[in-house]
């Protein structure tokens, strides 16, 4: 009875080693199921080699193909053509300009010297006429190109009076020195003692911000002012009637007509308002009429 014991106890414990031995083979094989004949163990931590890395024997090294091949340069971006003058320059230049681009049908109006929308479309049409890319631009090609064609402006050509007719003076501008601007013309006529000085193109508010009209005088000058309603700028600002005054406008330059004031008289040349400002003085006449 005890040896029967005793043998079961033996074989029962080498029953159990056999499956140990057996369970722990199965288990190493499930790690990879695409496995083929066990090879040595590779280190832990080391990379197993392929094919492709092996190294013939007996010789240095055969490079890679990315180590031979030549390298490709890299491309530069070629620089975008210099511009000598755009849209937002003012300068004698951009007079200058606009003078030749009007001489050869460009450009419909009297030069202001700055380079508005209107005198970005008058280059590239004529950039499109020279087969030049269009852009709007001046570069050195197409100011050459507009050298080659046209003269050199004349002090008036660069200069002129004014793009309309000044209209018959109002007899409250015939004596003294007096702002006379006329709404039906468009004009504002700097005269003294009845002999026009000097002469521009005006525009005014619209139906809902109307330029006041009458007889006022010149209050208050401000080169540099700055509308703190509208918070736009207001160059060569001479205030004659409340907020309402003359001054510069470069949107009147770059859009002409087609806008309007918020009741103040806008000039579209700089070049005139300037000489303009110099010369009037507070307590001048400013004559507003039909």
């Amino acid at each position: 009875m005890g040896r029967v014991r005793a043998g079961s106890r033996t074989g029962g414990v080498r029953a159990a080693a056999a499956c140990a031995v057996v369970l722990a083979a199965l288990t190493a094989g499930c790690t990879d199921t695409s496995a083929g004949p066990a090879g040595p163990a590779t280190p832990p931590g080391t990379a197993a080699s392929s094919p492709d890395d092996a190294k013939p024997s007996g010789g240095p090294a055969t490079p890679s193909a990315s180590a031979t091949a030549p390298a490709t340069p890299t491309a530069r971006p070629s620089a975008p053509p210099r511009t000598l003058m755009s849209v937002g320059d003012r300068s004698e230049r951009v007079r200058e300009l606009q003078a030749r681009l009007r001489q050869i049908g460009h450009f419909d109006r009297s030069p202001t010297g700055y380079y508005g929308t209107l005198t970005a479309a008058a280059v590239r049409s004529f950039q499109g006429k020279r087969d030049l890319p269009r852009t709007g631009g001046t570069d050195p090609v197409t100011w050459r190109r507009l050298l080659a064609m046209t003269r050199k402006p004349t002090a008036r050509e660069l200069d002129p009076p004014t793009d309309r007719p000044v209209a018959r003076p109002d007899a409250r501008c015939m004596t003294g020195r007096v702002l006379c601007i006329s709404k039906n013309s468009r004009t504002l006529a700097w005269m003294i003692d009845g002999r026009v000085v000097s002469a521009m193109d005006v525009r005014f508010g619209s139906q809902y911000t109307p330029t006041r009209e009458g007889a006022f005088s010149v209050y208050w000058k401000s080169r540099h002012h700055v509308s703190t309603l509208y918070d736009t700028p207001m160059p060569y600002a001479m205030f004659f009637s409340g907020g309402q005054a003359v001054h510069y406008s470069p949107d009147f330059a770059a859009r002409g007509y087609g806008g309007a004031s918020h009741g103040c008289v806008n000039v579209r040349d700089e070049g005139k308002i300037a000489s303009l400002f110099a010369q009037v003085k507070n307590g001048d006449k400013v004559v507003v009429y039909r």
